[in-house]
């Protein structure tokens, strides 16, 4: 695509190449930097609810909600469950990243397959119920947005409808992969 820019722009206007690419590449790193403010700013709050025991409390608040959707026992596990959820639920994808690796690694049961917590843990990453969109947000403010938040509530329904479904999803393909298995071992 960038290539086939560049030769659509080399035809039409020459002298205009390099000038587009550098006026880019500074719009690149410019959103990049505030991207970074933003990221840094959550990891810091994500930091401090951490050590201040927090994370203790809220895995233990969504404790009951994570044992009855992913299936799990540790209580370590649920807890990391716990954070990936609620970083997610802030907007911050790629905050969550570390403690969704810590999970799925602890969900790991050494067969080379994904267990169902494992899947569950994708799709409700996938799905995530959007609370507090902040990246969409911060990229809206730096876009020059008048009202760069108006998409909180619309981000919410949405958001909150797609996890469901995704999570009914998943229990339904598991029962029915069960009966499956079930109905060829007989």
């Amino acid at each position: 695509m960038m290539l086939s820019s560049i030769l659509v722009l080399l035809v039409t206007n020459p002298s205009a190449v390099l000038a587009e690419m550098l006026s880019a590449s500074a719009s690149a790193l410019e959103l990049c930097i505030q991207l970074c403010a933003v990221y840094c700013v959550w990891l810091g709050i994500i930091e401090l609810v951490e050590a201040s025991g927090l994370g203790e409390k809220l895995a233990k608040l969504l404790r009951p909600l994570i044992k009855k959707i992913f299936r799990v026992e540790s209580q370590e596990t649920q807890k990391l469950i716990a954070m990936n959820i609620s970083a997610n639920m802030l907007g911050l994808g790629n905050a969550s990243t570390p403690m969704g690796i810590k999970a799925m690694q602890a969900l790991d049961d050494g067969s080379g397959k994904a267990n169902f917590a494992m899947i569950m843990l994708i799709v409700v990453n996938a799905t995530s119920i959007q609370l507090l969109p902040t990246t969409v947000i911060g990229l809206r403010a730096s876009a020059g947005s008048a009202n760069p938040a108006d998409i909180i509530f619309p981000t919410l329904i949405v958001t909150f409808l797609t996890t469901v479904l995704g999570i009914v999803l998943v229990f339904t393909l598991d029962k029915l992969l069960r009966k499956k298995k079930k109905g060829g071992a007989t």
